[in-house]
C-alpha cells in the first residue's frame, strides 16, 4: 500500500517549506485584490505564509508582503492575518 504524499508549499517571506495545511494562504485575484483564503481553494494566484508571529513580523516589515503578492495588501486583510496568527499555535 502506498502512502499519500503531502503537498508542500514554500513561505513567500522566510522561504521555509512546510505542508500546505500548516500554511496560511493569500490569494491575488485577476483584478489585483489580495485576500485571505481560509478554504485554500479559491481561484487566483496563491501565496503562502507561515503561521508564526516572527514570519508575520517579517512580512509586514518594509512591505515585503506587498512585494511578494505583487499588489497592495489591504489593512483589513492584514488585521485578519494578525488574528489568525494570534489564535493558531505554530506547528
Amino acid at each position: 500500500m502506498t502512502q499519500k504524499r503531502l503537498p508542500i508549499r514554500m513561505c513567500a517571506i522566510c522561504r521555509r517549506q512546510r505542508p500546505k495545511r500548516e500554511m496560511l494562504r493569500l490569494v491575488k485575484t485577476a483584478e489585483g485584490q489580495v485576500f485571505l483564503d481560509e478554504t485554500g481553494k479559491k481561484p487566483g494566484r496563491g501565496l503562502y505564509v507561515c503561521p508564526g508571529e516572527d514570519c508575520l513580523a517579517q512580512a509586514l516589515k518594509k512591505g515585503r508582503l506587498d512585494k511578494a503578492a505583487g499588489a497592495k495588501v489591504g489593512e483589513a486583510v492584514l488585521e485578519r492575518l494578525r488574528e489568525k496568527v494570534a489564535h493558531e499555535p505554530e506547528p
